[in-house]
């Protein structure tokens, strides 16, 4: 059963912008409203880092590393996520997924996006 379908991601050079798109299917529209989801990222050879995460219609956090060039945005309607990447730089490379911050769902297969210097 999938809970998470991330995509958007590409091939970009730096200074360019992607769109990533996270679809939760089987969450239910209050459930997505309560919760909180975040887009973590995972570079080659290093951890799982969350980097930007939102209480839908409430709050938005982000790592200091994308502060001011990543947005999050959702649609309880579509029960959807986003996260608009501009200004990109060669650190950004990695494979992006999104899940839940407050209570982790099955991990989806993630989308990677690699910025070309």
């Amino acid at each position: 059963q999938v809970h998470l379908v991330e995509s958007g991601g590409g091939l970009v050079q730096a200074g360019g912008s992607l769109r990533l798109v996270c679809k939760a299917p089987r969450m239910i529209t209050s459930t997505f409203n309560s919760a909180v989801m975040g887009w973590y990222r995972q570079a080659p050879g290093k951890q799982r880092e969350l980097v930007a995460s939102m209480a839908y219609r409430r709050n938005t956090n982000y790592a200091e590393s994308v502060k001011g060039r990543f947005t999050i945005s959702g649609d309880s309607t579509k029960k959807t996520v986003y996260l608009q990447m501009n200004s990109l730089k060669p650190e950004d490379t990695g494979v992006y997924y999104c899940n839940r911050v407050d209570q982790e769902l099955p991990w989806g297969q993630g989308t990677q996006v690699t910025v070309a210097s």
